[in-house]
């Protein structure tokens, strides 16, 4: 495979000097090619535009948020779907469109519904009894009307890691239909006059490479809507769209996933006499994945004879859980020289004091030396989203890439940071 170079043998991203991004910002360092991102968005609203039907995409930002991404996604012209209180403060400080939120989670606070509701968010996905509770307590006290989608646990298996899949019936998301939770809930929203309830949801997993389980998912939504005599103006099937992280990975064009998707509720429309409901996906993943790769500056290294080389690398497990949390792995290349010829397989390692810190399990390159930048590709998604302080080390920065310029949408943690909540333990011996 060919990557990107300038007349010095460097990657680029958008068009922009990798080696430059990391003397500029420092390592370890996210960066995101926007140019790609709003490529991916547009290709997903142009299926179902060319197809005709009514649809909502929704950003599920849980991949990565920040006020940057919140501001592309409006540009675009899409949704973005929240799972906390945090990511809806972020994107109202983003000047987002709260109509144009929708609100996800198995465990909404009595703050974080309070705080939806008020600030005008357009659609809350209730997922449980408690959370049709509060919701309809705190509609009533502040005197609103609130659209909701219910959550369906649909029980279907998507062929994916355990940790990601989420549509089977033993998962904590969402009211279980084989038992009759579903029913009752609906009920119980349909009853009420705060609620207008538009439609049903369900979401069967992540990073999945055929369009079987979406087929199946939007059949059984509107089959459940049929069986209860409800016509519905919204099905959400959720995302979950598969992404290539190396060589091994064959997912499908983002619009064979959506077609069949599209086949499938065309179908049931038609079979019901229904006005066509709107459908609603949420791709995460699959929209800023690919188009994020982190920087970093290669350091020790550690040759075992006739068992293994390891490449450390200045972050790991605290800017990329992924590989120690369920085995993910990831395709890295050398940004001083990309498509030179490999000369020996390493296993990247990670700086922090846990043998599991991986970050590339087995990967070919050239020849390398301390100071040389390793870009690992496609770590958009769930990378900067799910970091931490771990061994007190800053996160990076996240830097946005578009048409030859830079910028930092999020700054890098200092020392200083780490230690801004921190106080001082002014009492002795415990008094």
């Amino acid at each position: 495979m060919s990557y990107p170079i300038n007349t010095a043998q460097h990657l680029t991203i958008g068009e922009v000097d990798a080696i430059d991004l990391a003397k500029t910002y420092g390592t370890p360092l996210y960066v995101y090619d926007v140019t790609k991102i709003r490529q991916t968005m547009r290709d997903f609203k142009a299926i179902f535009e060319k197809e005709d039907v009514p649809y909502v995409v929704s950003y599920a930002s849980k991949a990565f948020a920040s006020k940057a991404i919140y501001q592309v996604a409006q540009q675009e012209g899409i949704h973005a779907d929240i799972v906390s209180g945090g990511e809806l403060y972020t994107a109202l400080a983003a000047g987002f469109d709260p109509k144009h939120l929708s609100f996800n989670g198995n465990n909404k606070s009595w703050d974080e519904l309070t705080m939806a509701v008020t600030e005008g968010v357009g659609t809350i996905i209730v997922d449980n009894f408690l959370e049709l509770q509060l919701l309809s307590e705190i509609t009533t006290q502040n005197g609103v009307k609130q659209d909701i989608l219910l959550r369906i646990s649909p029980g279907i298996s998507a062929h994916t890691h355990e940790f990601i899949s989420t549509g089977q019936q033993d998962s904590k998301f969402g009211f279980d239909l084989l038992t009759g939770q579903a029913k009752t809930a609906y009920d119980i929203a349909r009853q009420n006059e705060n609620f207008n309830l538009r439609g049903l949801h369900a979401h069967i997993g992540s990073q999945i490479f055929d369009v079987t389980g979406f087929e199946k998912n939007a059949a059984l939504l509107a089959e459940t809507a049929k069986s209860w005599g409800f016509q519905p103006e919204v099905i959400n099937v959720g995302g979950g769209f598969g992404i290539r992280y190396t060589s091994e990975d064959e997912p499908l064009p983002e619009s064979e996933y959506a077609d069949a998707i599209i086949r499938t509720l065309k179908s049931k429309a038609a079979e019901y006499d229904w006005k066509m409901p709107e459908i609603w996906i949420e791709p995460g993943r699959s929209i800023v994945g690919p188009a994020g790769q982190t920087l970093y500056t290669i350091g020790s290294r550690k040759d075992i004879p006739d068992l293994r080389h390891y490449l450390a690398v200045d972050g790991g497990m605290g800017d990329n859980i992924r590989p120690a949390l369920y085995q993910a792995n990831y395709d890295a290349i050398l940004a001083n020289n990309p498509n030179a010829s490999t000369q020996e397989v390493v296993r990247v390692a990670g700086k922090y004091c846990e043998s599991g810190d991986v970050l590339v399990w087995q990967q070919a390159l050239p020849k390398t030396k301390p100071g040389d930048i390793l870009s690992v590709l496609a770590t958009g998604a769930y990378g900067y989203a799910m970091a931490s302080n771990y061994n007190r080390n800053p996160r990076p920065a996240v830097v946005f890439v578009e048409n030859g310029k830079h910028q930092v949408v999020i700054a890098r943690e200092s020392y200083a940071h780490l230690i801004a909540l921190d106080h001082d333990y002014m009492l002795k011996n415990g008094k």
